[in-house]
């Protein structure tokens, strides 16, 4: 997985370690359904404060499907974790459904073969 990390504050500069790390360890069980990451950060209104840090988590599925979340908050950190919680609900979601999908119809054709094999034992 590619981790790509994008910011022109000075502050949010020196959180680039530390996200790359949270984003990777957030995403370690679906790492291999994210072919690239991308974290941007941005002070929405400048050196004012309040809840103005916005952070934009971006994921690439290797299936080619593009996940894009945001999230604002008063400080960076929670920004990202909130966008990396988001971010990890739609790729269970999104694959979630397939893996449902395949259990239904593995079980449909396993409850298909019985019904076959009972009828044509009787």
């Amino acid at each position: 997985m590619q981790l790509l990390y994008k910011s022109r504050d000075r502050h949010a500069q020196r959180l680039r370690d530390w996200a790359l790390a949270r984003t990777k360890a957030v995403l370690r069980r679906m790492a291999w359904r994210v072919s690239q990451a991308s974290v941007q950060m941005t002070d929405v209104d400048g050196p004012r404060h309040g809840v103005d840090k916005r952070c934009q988590v971006s994921l690439v599925a290797t299936d080619g499907a593009p996940v894009v979340v945001t999230a604002t908050a008063r400080d960076w950190r929670t920004a990202l974790n909130q966008a990396l919680g988001r971010a990890l609900e739609v790729l269970r979601r999104m694959f979630g459904r397939t893996q449902h999908a395949r259990r239904a119809e593995r079980h449909f054709i396993r409850d298909e073969r019985q019904a076959a094999s009972s009828r044509s034992s009787a």
